[in-house]
């Protein structure tokens, strides 16, 4: 099975885009995760791409090509592919996604140049659980992709775990051409020394929500903090996300991927239930 999305996406029920779900065991639980990608109105192709659902591992990545053109596309699908190829089945911490980064900068930036001249980079943002239960994660960014917590009381509220690597936040200037809001580090070109490691605890019920600038930069927050309830709730947050976002101006490639932590549905004891239905009482 293929770890990316396909460089030609295919338009399901008239959308110019995809969407993918799947269910993961863990520990005394389960990983609900959804996704949707869209190609913006601008592109040939979409230049975004993410881990595909379905297959074994719990690596989540969503890469967001830099540079436009097939180069692009080539990057964010090929950090994807080797990111997986590095990481899959192996145990997760911040040197070995430190490496595995810095080895996809080197392999991307080979391939492009074997093609052309010409630049290709990605952004990225990288999920994975550190420990059996999926109650703790591991986070880490180059560029502009971003990854949100939900978290669930008192009521839903949005935590930025990740902050842009822009020109802006690094304190540099941009070169020609550049907007102090836009991405100083990407992979693919050697503009990433190293990337950026956080982690999170994560409660049943709560959600990492990841997604590329097409879409972070014109939906409000409040309307990113929701917590969807059973699958086929998030699969339709990830396209009203989406759809918001092409509300808000967005023209760009857009990519939405949620995780979420649930319990498994236990049957109650019968000695509980009696006791509920005061069927048993105190003894």
């Amino acid at each position: 099975m293929s770890m990316i999305t396909p460089l030609e996406p295919a338009l399901p029920r008239g959308r110019r885009g995809t969407v993918q779900q799947a269910v993961q065991a863990v520990s005394f639980g389960r990983i609900a995760a959804a996704v949707a990608s869209s190609r913006g109105s601008t592109h040939p192709v979409n230049e975004d791409a993410h881990s595909a659902l379905g297959r074994r591992g719990r690596l989540f990545v969503v890469a967001d090509g830099v540079g436009g053109g097939a180069m692009a596309s080539m990057a964010s699908r090929e950090l994807v592919a080797q990111l997986h190829a590095t990481l899959d089945g192996q145990h997760v911490d911040p040197a070995s996604v430190r490496d595995a980064v810095l080895v996809a900068d080197r392999v991307i930036a080979d391939g492009i140049a074997e093609l052309t001249d010409s630049p290709g980079a990605a952004t990225m943002a990288l999920c994975a659980p550190v420990n059996a239960f999926a109650s703790r994660w591991l986070v880490a960014w180059v560029g502009d992709c971003r990854v949100y917590r939900i978290a669930a009381a008192p009521s839903p509220t949005l935590q930025a775990l990740t902050q842009d690597d822009s020109f802006a936040h690094l304190k540099e200037t941009p070169p020609p051409g550049s907007a102090p809001e836009d991405p100083a580090r990407m992979v693919g070109n050697g503009a990433v020394v190293l990337p950026n490691v956080v982690f999170t605890e994560l409660r049943r019920g709560e959600l990492l929500l990841m997604c590329s600038d097409g879409v972070h930069k014109h939906v409000e927050p409040d309307r990113l903090a929701r917590l969807p309830d059973g699958m086929p709730a998030l699969i339709q947050h990830c396209e009203d996300l989406i759809a918001l976002a092409r509300a808000g101006g967005s023209i760009d490639d857009a990519t939405v991927l949620l995780l979420q932590r649930t319990g498994l549905a236990m049957p109650r004891p019968r000695w509980m239930t009696g006791r509920a239905d005061g069927d048993g009482g105190a003894r």
